[in-house]
């Protein structure tokens, strides 16, 4: 019986990470009414919070473009039987091939992509909540960038998908 992408899609993982995006949203409305109101004293502790929750969210939208992209190329990916899970899912290095590959990774490029251009046009970026929100996803795209480009560049130009923890053969299923 073949599976279709909704029914592959962890939802006790996107309960959990709506939650979290909810959360931080609520950090986002705290801190701008405590910055209108002119309550001072939070302001910095209130900013590192916000930036650092604002930072996962973007890691989190990050992870559900690859999961996505990786569905919409039909890749076999294998998800984690616990919830806190690092890993939203496993990529299948043996059973899925190189355009299946790239696929998986562009949807977390595109999706990061996308996440910076909302956080530019909504985060306060006059106020240090934005700024060290977008300091911390700026971090993080720079060390995806790291990561994650020369791997896709090396798949791209003929090498074999990569082997690690985000990753699972179809022997170790």
């Amino acid at each position: 019986m073949t599976q279709s992408a909704a029914d592959r899609i962890p939802w006790k993982r996107a309960v959990r990470d709506l939650a979290v995006v909810a959360a931080t949203v609520a950090v986002w409305v705290i801190d701008a009414w405590l910055r209108q109101s002119g309550e001072g004293g939070w302001s910095l502790a209130l900013a590192a919070l916000v930036g650092a929750m604002t930072a996962y969210c973007g890691y989190l939208v990050h992870e559900w473009g690859h999961l996505l992209g990786a569905l919409s190329a039909g890749s076999v990916v294998h998800l984690p039987e616990r919830v806190l899970s690092v890993f939203l899912f496993q990529f299948d290095s043996d059973r899925n091939d190189s355009r299946q590959f790239l696929r998986m990774s562009m949807g977390g490029f595109v999706a990061s992509a996308l996440a910076i251009v909302f956080l530019v046009a909504v985060l306060p970026l006059q106020a240090w909540s934005g700024r060290i929100a977008m300091l911390l996803v700026f971090l993080g795209v720079v060390a995806t960038f790291i990561l994650e480009v020369p791997v896709a560049w090396r798949v791209a130009h003929g090498a074999p998908i990569p082997r690690g923890a985000a990753y699972r053969s179809s022997a170790s299923a």
